[in-house]
Order: C-alpha cells, then structure tokens, then sequence
C-alpha cells in the first residue's frame, strides 16, 4: 500500500497501555504526558470492549489478527491462526498441511503449579538456538511430525492430525498456572509426550549446563500455539513493531521527520508500540512508567504535532489490558475543542 501523507486513517496500537484497576489512579498520578493527555481527552471514543480473564489470546493480539489476517478472533476459543504468516515472514513457504508456531521455552517449576515465564526475558542466542533444536529434531521425526527452523525464538512444526487443538498464546499463558492455557483436545496427550520427551533431551544438554554455570534461565520447554492451514489464505504480518531493532526507534532522538519516517514503514497506517508488555507482564510497575514516559518524547508528542500541521488527518488510538480495550479517533477538528483540558484519566478502569 503506497505512502500518502494527506491518509484519513492511521491506527496506532498499545498493548498494556491501561493500567490494572486496583493500581491505576496511583500510577496515573506519576505521569506527566502533556501529548498523550491531549489526544485522548479531544479524541472521540470509539469502540470499547470487555474480554474473558482467562482468553487464550489476549485483546490486542486478537485485534491484529482480525486487522491482518481477516480472522474473527475476538472471542477465540484458540490462539490466531498465525503460523504460516510467520513462516513467510521468516522467508519459509508452507504450501499444505497444518502448521503451529512452536518456541523454546522457560518455565518456572514453583512448589504446586507451572507458570509460563516473558519469552522476552528469554535471550536465546542463535547457536543455542540451533543446538537445541538439532537436540529435538529426532524426537519430532520418529513422531512423523515435519519441524522448521525459523529463528532463535520461533520454529515450525507440521501437525495435520492435531488441528483439533486449542491452544493459548505465549502472553495469554505467561505469569499464569499453566494447566489451564495448555493445548487442549483430542491429541493434547498426543502432544504432551511429545513435548515431555523434548524436554527429557533438552535437561542436561550442553547448551542448559552452559547456561547454569554462567547463571541463566535453562531452556525447558516448548510452547506450541498459532495454528494454521497452508490451503488458506494467510494474510501478510507487514506492520511496523516499535522496538530497540525497529526502524521506528529513537524518532525524537535523530530528529527525523514524521512523515519521512511513516514513509519507509511495511505498513505506513498500522503502528504497533509494544514497550510496556515486559513491564506489564512481570508487573514491574515502575519500569512501566519509565516507558510510557519515553513513548511520550518518542511518539506521542510528535504525532500530536503531525495532527496539528496537517500532516496526520486522523489517528485511531487502541489502548487496551488483558481484560480491555479501548479505541480513540483523535482528528484535527477535535484538537480544537480547547474546552477539554489534557487529562490521563480515560486511562483510568
């Protein structure tokens, strides 16, 4: 889709960006976002939603999958149907067959239960990666399933009589007793022995004892999610994700021109900022401020210039929880109702 700087819509996306109720009114009162308060109190509201606590995707990822691959996945009972996107985003093909994600994984052992750590707090260098994967290929061969090597943290494997399973995302799943987000259906068994047998090669391979002596998490699992139908439409994964690796990081900082920038994106009217996940997800609150102080110099002071000059018409603000999500259109017109004083507080529960 080509560039135009005069476009009516551009959707900004911001996972974790509503506080937790019983912390929010405290949170909010840290923050100073004089942009970030404009463009929500002169927004008009749009579209709000409640979701299940105990949904096996999360309300943004749910709305991606709706925006890119044209999927109703807003009351999904399995994770979005992902797999072989990702696997042309990563340069693969898949031209029949039922594909999942699968990532190697930590998970804590804790007195009682499993929990699902961040895969973000995962680092995974590629030897390891590779390692590790060549140590779980047998396994997966001897079972009669095909397994891809996409990168470190994502691989493929083809499961044509496991499409009955429901499976949860990674997020959905993390900080959560796992039972409940593990795949379910007919041949969850199937791929429980599959998976206990990975793990059973992976707990004293080089790669974790490597690990331990340098006091890192070990690599002992896997987390199988996202299936899809090579036979059907997938749909493009094209959107701009901001990020340390991004080439949309650091805008305030060089001083690059918004429209400039906007221009080299893989889709110029969706911008997905994801730098409050970690921190909402480990619940370290103060590294939550710390990022939506950065998103304001970053991105929201001047998108709130690029409405005012012209060069944005229109905005689409979703902001959202695990439990919530939010829309806001925010247009020049509404930037003049100067009555409205810049306020956080449609932030609040």
């Amino acid at each position: 889709m080509p560039y135009n700087c005069d476009m009516s819509h551009f959707e900004i996306l911001l996972p974790f960006s509503l506080p937790p109720e019983q912390l929010a009114p405290e949170l909010l009162r840290e923050l100073q976002l004089p942009a970030l308060a404009t463009l929500l109190a002169r927004a008009k509201p749009g579209v709000s939603r409640e979701f299940d606590p105990f949904s096996r995707t999360l309300p943004h990822e749910a709305w991606l999958s709706k925006r890119l691959l044209q999927t109703d996945g807003l009351h999904a009972e399995s994770s979005p149907p992902l797999a072989t996107a990702r696997m042309k985003s990563l340069g693969l093909t898949a031209d029949q067959g039922i594909w999942f994600i699968l990532q190697p994984v930590h998970v804590l052992i804790a007195q009682d239960h499993f929990l699902l750590t961040d895969l973000r707090r995962l680092p995974l260098s590629e030897p390891e990666a590779r390692a590790l994967y060549d140590a779980a290929l047998p396994t997966f061969e001897l079972a009669g399933k095909t397994l891809r090597y996409g990168n470190a943290t994502t691989w493929f494997v083809r499961a044509d009589d496991w499409k009955d399973l429901r499976t949860a995302t990674p997020d959905a799943a993390c900080g959560h007793h796992i039972d409940r987000w593990m795949p379910q259906g007919e041949s969850a068994r199937a791929w429980r022995k599959l998976q206990n047998e990975v793990q059973m090669e992976w707990y004293e391979h080089p790669v974790n004892q490597a690990r331990a002596e340098q006091r890192q998490t070990p690599v002992n699992s896997l987390w199988l999610w996202g299936a899809a139908d090579a036979s059907q439409p997938h749909g493009e994964l094209a959107y701009a994700h901001s990020g340390a690796a991004s080439p949309t990081a650091g805008i305030a900082a060089d001083g690059e021109d918004l429209s400039s920038l906007l221009s080299k994106l893989p889709h110029p009217h969706l911008l997905v900022l994801d730098e409050l996940s970690e921190a909402a997800l480990a619940e370290d609150w103060r590294a939550w401020l710390e990022r939506m102080r950065a998103l304001e110099l970053a991105w929201f002071a001047p998108l709130l210039a690029a409405i005012r000059n012209g060069q944005l018409t229109q905005i689409k603000l979703i902001v959202g929880s695990s439990e919530q999500q939010r829309e806001f259109v925010i247009s020049k017109a509404a930037l003049l109702k100067f009555w409205a004083k810049p306020s956080l507080d449609r932030l609040l529960p």
